[in-house]
């Protein structure tokens, strides 16, 4: 049978644009020829809308689909998802990686003024003696550690370090802190578990300057290094301190009695508090909230303060959303290695 196929129009080469009524103009539609359709056999509706539009006859339902999703969505206000960040890597993601900044990262947000400094989640508490304040300098505790992780963004180098007046011996000594420092970073729960990043600890031998100093430190001087606008026992991440060294201060107080929210024992909240601050070092520059109930914390949310998000909203109102979700305390970047 010769059918007529309707001459290309020079406004059908654009790209196919819903409209209002996509039948209501340019449609193109040619007469048929009655005589011709005397000498052959009747066609169905289909067939002769078919034949008449061509290509478009297979792109109006489409259309009429999407019309009617857009449609939806305007009056519901729904949207179709977005891809999460996340979807790369755990949830404290992506790292900022070498970034250039002077911005202590870690401390309670500065100028917040509606805070209950009793908020009983946020209170040191009870527990062994620390050193109220020491002497604002440091000693590099001797020892090395061969590189762990596979580095393929970065390998960094740290030292662990004392603040000069700290008593170290309740809690192993300086060894004992230096080895929990490498011991965590080397456990496959930690940082390394993402092949971008790896650890090798040095010590002045090494002539060379670390990328950051893990600082065991005293209150007094935690509150210069970290600031003290939310009267509450910080640790956090300076990169810019007065001697010019990047430093992740580890509150000593913090590191003898743990925290109230955190309800592991003092040696997970260890593990903990070097991984949460050792993270800001290495790029995690943002705090996370409780994702869903029950749920293990996301590492980089404070769990020093909070791990419910309406606790948490007290503390950092600018980032975490008061909606009731509460974690399960958490020290380790993944978890479930």
């Amino acid at each position: 049978m010769a059918s007529r196929v309707p001459a290309l129009r020079n406004e059908w080469r654009e790209p196919l644009r819903a409209q209002r009524d996509p039948l209501s103009q340019g449609s193109g539609r040619i007469r048929s020829n009655r005589d011709e359709h005397r000498q052959v056999r009747k066609q169905t509706w289909l067939g002769r809308f078919i034949s008449t539009y061509g290509w478009r006859a297979y792109a109006l339902p489409v259309l009429m689909v999407l019309t009617v999703v857009v449609v939806y969505q305007t009056i519901t206000g729904t949207s179709a998802p977005q891809v999460s960040e996340q979807i790369e890597g755990p949830v404290q993601g992506p790292p900022t990686i070498g970034v250039a900044s002077t911005a202590i990262i870690g401390a309670p947000p500065k100028g917040l003024t509606e805070f209950d400094a009793n908020l009983p989640t946020g209170i040191l508490p009870a527990g062994g003696p620390f050193t109220p304040a020491g002497a604002k300098t440091w000693h590099v505790v001797p020892g090395a550690a061969p590189q762990v992780g596979e580095g393929t963004a970065k390998v960094f180098t740290y030292t662990v370090e004392v603040e000069n007046g700290i008593d170290t011996a309740t809690f192993g000594g300086d060894d004992g802190f230096a080895r929990m420092v490498s011991e965590t970073l080397a456990n496959p729960k930690s940082w390394t578990h993402n092949p971008q990043f790896a650890f090798v600890r040095i010590d002045e031998s090494a002539g060379v300057e670390p990328d950051f100093r893990v600082s065991l430190t005293t209150p007094m001087t935690i509150r210069e290094g970290c600031g003290y606008d939310i009267q509450l026992e910080a640790s956090c991440y300076n990169p810019a301190y007065i001697d010019g060294q990047p430093r992740v201060f580890i509150n000593e107080a913090r590191w003898v009695r743990g925290a109230i929210p955190f309800q592991g024992d003092v040696g997970s909240y260890r593990q903990y508090l070097i991984n949460h601050e050792v993270g800001h070092a290495i790029g995690y520059q943002r705090h996370e909230q409780c994702p869903e109930n029950g749920e293990l914390a996301p590492i980089m949310m404070q769990q020093t303060f909070s791990t419910n998000n309406d606790d948490a909203a007290r503390f950092d109102p600018g980032t975490v959303n008061p909606d009731g979700k509460t974690c399960r305390f958490n020290p380790w970047p993944y978890p479930i290695a």
